[in-house]
């Protein structure tokens, strides 16, 4: 009965592999690859791998990275399944314009979250960030439903950005700090501060609309470069799009 979660990002893929298909799975194994190394997984780390029984992948990288991943797992007897964002799923209800051109890593993120905050405790409003290529701020009240998020460049994109179009700027190794004396540092801190600048509107407007201070959870893969920057406590969780992948595929395949 074991499952296999996937969760390829613009950069990277990340894999779990759990002993079945339910929230408090123990974790077999698990591992990440680049994306251009992802067509050598079947005769590379996933050659070991014991058959999954079920599979559930949350993909943003676009149909040609699925269809290579797909690939890599022929040999396989298991039926792949992909997230695609619907009304509802696993306690969530999803209030965008049009639920399905919702980013599938923001709804698995969301349902992750939303468990993750009802296992400690009453329901509350939330505000979910993840921070990596991109970086996403979304809104959930205490009923679980979606209100709406942000999206904005991550530090790397807003970097290349200023470099490519501004003299004299280039991608730097600065710090970050309340008050830069020097190009390098400016520019760390202003695109860490914008993010944390987001961040802290949304806060404000989940409080504003629900009445309550929200509870704040942030993951992604340079969501720790942030955590010192916030301007309220979060809890950083490291997987919470594999965390959201177990709570779907329980209801799935049980």
């Amino acid at each position: 009965m074991s499952f296999l979660a996937l969760d390829i990002g613009n950069t990277r893929l990340k894999w779990a592999l759990y002993e079945a298909p339910r929230a408090d799975a123990k974790l077999l194994n698990h591992g990440a690859e680049f994306l251009e190394n992802i067509d050598k997984l079947s005769e590379g780390v996933w050659k070991s791998l014991p058959q999954p029984r079920h599979m559930l992948g949350c993909v943003v990288a676009g149909d040609a990275v699925r269809r290579r991943v797909t690939e890599q797992m022929d040999r396989w007897d298991v039926a792949p399944q992909w997230v695609v964002p619907s009304e509802a799923e696993a306690g969530l209800r999803n209030g965008y314009d049009y639920p399905a051109r919702l980013g599938a890593d923001r709804w698995v993120a969301m349902i992750g979250a939303y468990h993750r905050m009802l296992s400690q405790g009453e329901p509350k409003p939330m505000v979910v960030v993840m921070v990596g290529t991109a970086v996403t701020v979304e809104a959930v009240d205490d009923t679980g439903k979606f209100l709406g998020g942000l999206i904005l460049p991550g530090h790397g994109i807003m970097l290349r950005a200023l470099e490519s179009g501004t003299a004299g700027l280039h991608v730097p190794t600065g710090d970050v700090r309340p008050f830069p004396t020097n190009t390098s540092d400016a520019l760390t801190s202003g695109g860490t501060f914008a993010i944390a600048g987001a961040v802290e509107c949304m806060v404000q407007h989940v409080r504003a609309h629900c009445g309550v201070e929200p509870k704040c959870i942030m993951t992604g893969g340079a969501g720790w470069k942030m955590v010192p920057s916030m301007t309220r406590p979060f809890e950083l969780v490291d997987h919470l799009i594999f965390e959201g992948l177990l709570q779907m595929a329980q209801r799935r395949f049980s």
